[in-house]
């Protein structure tokens, strides 16, 4: 049977090529249980295909893509009819003794190559023989089929806060109970067809979004916050890009960004844009190519809706202070900038909220469709996303989650994507950039170590130091 496919999710999949490859990623790095090894772990994978072949996957992990004149040549999804779990599912290996730079870089190298449309969108590569005894998952999904969130939400379904539970199906096999949500940037794309149903619905709410469309315009011309900038700089990172990748990712305590939100009155989320903020004015800098305006991050957020409960998605432009010398400055002007955009939302119906962010991302949907060549300068200048996960350890089968690092898409015009996701009381950053344009990644997490330490100094607190961090 086939199901048509949504238009966002066509779009990945009309906007897909060679050098734009369109599916997201995470690793996932295991501590085995205490007198067992990277090797048992692995046998434990086996065992699990050996049990399932395939049968037991849930639906989400059979999918295919397709186009025939049946759906009148329209995307669909069907169930793959020659699903072969072998081949999705590959197990390897680095040279013993394996370090994290030889993680880093085969991470890199699975990441860059297209999914194979003729089969199920995604892949999933087991790594042993890291020199440190852990064992690392990597897996790459479709952004057709799933975005970064509901990725890191499908692992963690498969995941229990229980260290002692044994018998766990492998993550292909836990039933996908829910759609995966959704990113905040395929949902505005979708605004058009949106607005109409709410048109039909409600001739009220639709009207409404002219004023809302014109008054984001109007914030962005004079630079107030909201949903639209036209303030981005020209950079180094906003240039056409190449296929080839290049990962790396770190973790820090999840308490030391708490401290410096609460002592500096700022969110979570603002320090998080305050560390990229400083690293990225360090690692232009050393390039000779920080320019005079300050750089702007799209930053997808949930925004309360008035409700005892839930959230709601939009999209805000942040303008990071990149032009600013001190990191206190930095900080401060995030924090306003933030604050100013999701007051521009606070007011508006989640119609009104996907129209305005629609605006904001129309350039960045039109450039997966065309290349990107129809603008000379950015929207912005990068995407940071951040997506909290549980403080609680997680296990699969008795092994420990010793954290989780995510990978993105890089886009022509967004040579660089940082996403951050935390689980077990830390925060990883993972950083995903075009292999050509985006030279020595690695010194990007050291200048976003640097700055976290400068935020603690500067809103007076003690450093904390983070021993043995796993970085790559």
């Amino acid at each position: 049977m086939r199901l048509p496919m949504s238009p966002t999710d066509s779009m990945f999949l009309l906007g897909e090529t060679r050098e734009h490859p369109m599916h997201v990623g995470g690793l996932v790095m295991f501590e085995p249980p205490e007198g067992r090894t990277a090797s048992d772990l692995r046998e434990m994978f086996v065992d699990a295909i050996a049990r399932s072949d395939g049968e037991d996957a849930a639906p989400l992990w059979r999918k295919r893509a397709v186009r025939s004149p049946a759906t009148f040549g329209q995307w669909a999804w069907e169930d793959d009819p020659s699903f072969d779990l072998e081949y999705h599912v590959r197990f390897t290996a680095l040279p013993r003794p394996g370090s994290t730079t030889e993680l880093r870089e085969l991470v890199s190298r699975l990441h860059a190559p297209l999914l194979d449309r003729a089969r199920a969108l995604w892949e999933m590569y087991l790594i042993e023989g890291l020199d440190d005894g852990r064992y690392g998952l990597y897996m790459k999904m479709h952004h057709a089929l799933a975005d970064g969130v509901g990725a890191m939400r499908l692992l963690r379904r498969a995941l229990s806060s229980d260290p002692d539970e044994t018998g766990m199906p492998a993550p292909w096999a836990v039933p996908d109970t829910s759609d995966p949500q959704r990113s905040v940037v395929g949902a505005a794309i979708e605004m058009p067809s949106t607005a109409m149903r709410a048109a039909r619905g409600v001739i009220s709410e639709a009207l409404g979004l002219v004023p809302t469309i014109i008054g984001t315009v109007d914030r962005a011309m004079h630079d107030r916050g909201g949903s639209l900038s036209l303030a981005a700089p020209q950079t180094i990172l906003n240039v056409p890009i190449a296929g080839s990748r290049r990962f790396a990712a770190r973790a820090w305590r999840l308490e030391r960004l708490r401290m410096v939100a609460k002592a500096s009155d700022s969110t979570l989320n603002d320090v998080v844009l305050a560390m990229c903020s400083g690293a990225l004015r360090a690692f232009l800098a050393e390039r000779d190519s920080l320019p005079d305006e300050s750089l702007v991050a799209m930053v997808p957020v949930a925004l309360r809706n008035g409700k005892d409960s839930g959230n709601d998605l939009g999209v805000l432009m942040c303008s990071l202070g990149t032009d600013r010398p001190e990191t206190a400055q930095r900080l401060a002007g995030v924090r306003t900038s933030m604050s100013e955009g999701k007051k521009s939302m606070s007011g508006m119906s989640t119609v009104s909220r996907l129209a305005a962010s629609a605006v904001g991302v129309a350039p960045l949907a039109l450039g997966v469709l065309t290349g990107n060549r129809v603008l000379s300068r950015p929207g912005f200048n990068v995407i940071i996303s951040n997506v909290p996960g549980p403080d609680t350890p997680l296990y699969w089968n008795g092994a420990r989650v010793d954290a989780v690092y995510p990978l993105s898409v890089p886009l022509d015009g967004q040579a660089l994507n940082i996403t951050c996701t935390s689980t077990d009381g830390r925060i990883a950053f993972g950083l995903t950039a075009c292999r050509r344009t985006v030279p020595d990644l690695g010194t990007l997490l050291d200048h976003l170590d640097a700055e976290l330490v400068a935020l603690e100094h500067a809103v007076g607190i003690s450093p904390g130091v983070d021993v043995a961090e796993a970085g790559f």
